[in-house]
């Protein structure tokens, strides 16, 4: 079962500082973070494990720059579907392992995507396989040719 998601509003300021810090390198050790916020480790303990169990912090993780690993190709896919309640599309394993971002949207497209390739032999056959699906309809691409922001760190995590 999904855990309640809180709004964030709900979060006092040590909490927020926490969140940001983690944000900014989740590797950070607790000690680090309390001799910042000038609080105690254990405190900085309990918060991050109530911070996690109130799904506020989902995982801790590193950014990994695509490119180096040979994913040269970034691809932006609108995806118009038969049955828009159907998340079957997403759950094929063969495509899934491609897409780093799914969004349920509003407008003329049901759900987009941003998939990464080695090669556009990849991204044709990802094209080719998505469209196959019983649930999709149409799907509309286009290729990045820069990235010129990706940086989820940035949000405004203000109270």
């Amino acid at each position: 079962m999904d855990k309640k998601y809180e709004p964030i509003r709900s979060l006092d300021e040590i909490d927020t500082k926490i969140i940001k810090i983690l944000s900014h390198d989740s590797r950070t050790p607790y000690r680090a973070i309390a001799d910042k916020l000038e609080i105690s480790v254990g405190t900085i303990h309990n918060r991050i494990e109530k911070l996690i169990e109130r799904n506020i912090i989902k995982r801790f993780t590193a950014q990994v720059d695509h490119k180096v690993r040979g994913f040269n190709i970034t691809a932006i896919i609108g995806i118009t579907l038969n049955d828009t309640t159907s998340l079957e599309w997403l759950k094929d394993s063969n495509l899934i392992k491609s897409i780093v971002v799914a969004y349920d949207v509003t407008g003329e497209y049901d759900a987009f995507i941003v998939a990464k390739f080695k090669n556009t032999d990849e991204l044709n056959e990802f094209i080719k396989e998505l469209g196959k699906k019983p649930h999709v309809n149409r799907t509309y691409t286009q290729t990045v040719l820069n990235i010129l922001k990706e940086d989820f760190e940035s949000l405004d995590l203000e109270l």
